[in-house]
């Protein structure tokens, strides 16, 4: 058995070194509580700013939204940086996996990321988000195929899908062929259909999903949590709760994801790779086209 872990809490927005001091104390907490793997909300450092317009309409862009972008871009991190270092530093003190949402920061271009920190506390891998939604567009680049990690965690393969993400049923599909099993959901999606959405996808993937959502009530627009942890056949361990700020645990057991494949395996048994065939560029999208990995099934 393995206790797992996910947080749910708010960032302090536009604020990179509060958020990683509190970042840094949940960290603590959850090893404390026993977790071997902690999962973070979306953008938790420095910030998911819900309800900001940054000054935009179709052919027209204001000084004050320019310079609400220059605020969030001044408080996001550099990856690698010192912000990752510190993090490194805090996976490390306490010998846990820690999965994380920031704003990355690459030269002029924000991006909606997912870091991965071993117990050692190396930086393992990051995911930036494919595909931001609606307004999210105009502040965050678009990730590639080349930053799609499933990484070998010793009791379990971790990978991340942020937020609305989860809605691409062939970025699930590639997971799922990587061989994910602990499936993180960084998010801010607070909605009653998303612990919905979280019970479908493990159910799908004969995955354990943890899905970390923030908790603010700040500003005119809260985000309420929503968190949960669920097993390969859709149980609810944990959550979803929406009262507060908190840690929620659960003890998992691995073999649980056999126990599932028994009779649906969508990469497997259940694939029809004669009928489908998806193809993933993980080459990278901001260089020449390069050929795509063949994932059958």
């Amino acid at each position: 058995m393995v206790r797992v872990a996910v947080v749910q809490a708010g960032s302090v927005l536009f604020d990179s070194e509060q958020s990683l001091a509190k970042a840094e104390a949940l960290i603590a907490e959850a090893a404390g509580a026993g977790a071997r793997l902690v999962v973070f909300p979306e953008a938790f450092v420095s910030g998911y700013p819900k309800g900001e317009d940054f000054g935009a309409r179709v052919g027209n862009r204001t000084p004050e939204g320019r310079k609400l972008f220059r605020r969030y871009w001044e408080s996001s991190i550099d990856v690698p940086g010192p912000a990752t270092a510190r993090l490194g530093e805090a996976a490390k003190a306490h010998g846990l996996w820690v999965v994380i949402g920031v704003i990355e920061r690459d030269r002029g271009t924000l991006y909606c990321t997912a870091l991965f920190f071993a117990p050692g506390g190396a930086l393992a891998a990051k995911h930036r988000k494919l595909m931001p939604t609606g307004m999210e567009r105009l502040i965050w680049g678009f990730g590639d195929g080349s930053t799609l990690p499933v990484l070998d965690t010793g009791f379990g393969r971790v990978g991340a899908v942020i937020c609305w993400e989860n809605y691409m049923p062939l970025l699930r599909a590639a997971m799922y062929a990587k061989g994910i099993q602990l499936y993180c959901a960084p998010t801010v999606d607070d909605r009653e259909t998303w612990a919905v959405t979280m019970r479908h996808i493990a159910l799908e993937g004969r995955c354990f999903v943890l899905s970390a959502c923030q908790y603010s009530q700040a500003g005119e627009m809260p985000i309420r949590g929503g968190s949960l942890i669920v097993s390969p056949l859709g149980k609810v361990l944990a959550g979803p709760c929406y009262d507060g700020e908190c840690i929620l645990t659960a003890e998992i057991d691995p073999g649980e994801i056999a126990e599932g494949k028994f009779d649906l395996d969508v990469v497997g048994h259940y694939a029809r790779p004669d009928v489908f065939r998806l193809e993933v560029n993980e080459g990278g999208g901001h260089t020449a086209p390069q050929a795509p990995a063949t994932v059958r099934g």
